[in-house]
């Protein structure tokens, strides 16, 4: 019995080291949580810098698309040029370009525009050194998709076409794609189109044709909308917003003052007397005789 008694270690040494354990726990989740905070910190504020970027980026790209539309028109880029055509340096380029137009060869495209949903209409321009290049002449309500009934806008001979340089949309729409077998297009795939209807030494290219070329009334021309969704401004205040406030979280816990009662006497008392009941309540519960009974029904 006197070994057994010997064994166990005294009751304030346990305590003291159950004590131990708990703040090495408490100290290791502190640590732990204050890690991925300024991970997440750090972050947030590479967000915030990215966004900036973005932001920089996406103005040079307005003022450029800018300057080329108001440019005055230049000629079509030659062939040999073609594979050096990019989205970044030659769209929406204000050109000219001469030619006769294939009607035989008209393409209808699925469009919705601010005068409601229709198609554009797509025609190839034959010009004088052979090519081929896709013109979009412009938007026809489902009433007028066939040319018959827009005759006085079928202009024949040699015409001169002035627009914006586009870039091809191959494979389709939003969820929806191009059909050339049953000639159900929803993107002005130039590639696909050229390859459907023949077309030889097409440029990868189109023309967004200005409000003009046609006198008739249809197609209407002149329907290119160039928008840039620019919020990049208020995505960088949100993520330095809340970088910031995460940082101020992660101070309050560094000094102390954002854990419950390290600095808080009103906090520390209720903390003390929640301590003093558990640990009649556990008293209570070794020995729960009559009166103990009836002070814990009656509390």
């Amino acid at each position: 019995m006197r070994g057994d008694a010997d064994s166990t270690p005294p009751l304030p040494l346990a305590r003291e080291g159950a004590k131990s354990r708990r703040g090495r726990t408490l100290a290791l989740r502190r640590y732990t949580l204050l890690t991925l905070g300024m991970l997440g910190v750090a972050m947030l504020t590479a967000l915030g810098v990215w966004q900036i970027q973005r932001r920089t980026w996406k103005l040079d790209l307005i003022e450029r698309v800018e300057q080329r539309i108001h440019a005055a028109p230049t000629t079509l880029p030659a062939p040999s040029s073609w594979r050096t055509v990019t989205a970044a340096g030659d769209e929406y380029r204000h050109i000219t370009v001469s030619g006769t137009f294939l009607h035989t060869h008209e393409t209808l495209v699925q469009a919705v525009t601010s005068d409601g949903p229709g198609f554009w209409v797509l025609t190839p321009l034959r010009t004088t050194d052979g090519t081929t290049i896709l013109v979009n002449r412009g938007f026809v309500p489902p009433d007028r998709r066939d040319p018959a009934t827009r005759r006085e806008g079928e202009t024949e001979g040699v015409v001169t076409v002035t627009g914006l340089l586009r870039m091809s949309e191959p494979k389709g729409g939003f969820l929806r794609s191009n059909d050339p077998a049953a000639g159900r297009w929803y993107s002005r795939d130039v590639a696909a189109i050229a390859a459907a209807h023949g077309l030889p030494r097409a440029a990868p290219f189109f023309i967004d044709a200005d409000a003009a070329p046609d006198p008739g009334s249809y197609p209407v021309g002149g329907l290119t909308i160039v928008r840039f969704p620019n919020n990049h401004l208020i995505y960088a205040l949100t993520w330095f917003t809340l970088a910031i406030m995460l940082a101020a979280a992660l101070l309050r816990t560094i000094s102390g003052r954002g854990r419950a009662g390290a600095s808080d006497p009103l906090w520390e008392s209720r903390r003390a007397a929640v301590r003093r009941l558990i640990g009649a309540a556990r008293n209570l519960s070794r020995n729960p005789g009559p009166d103990a009974r009836a002070h814990i029904g009656s509390a």
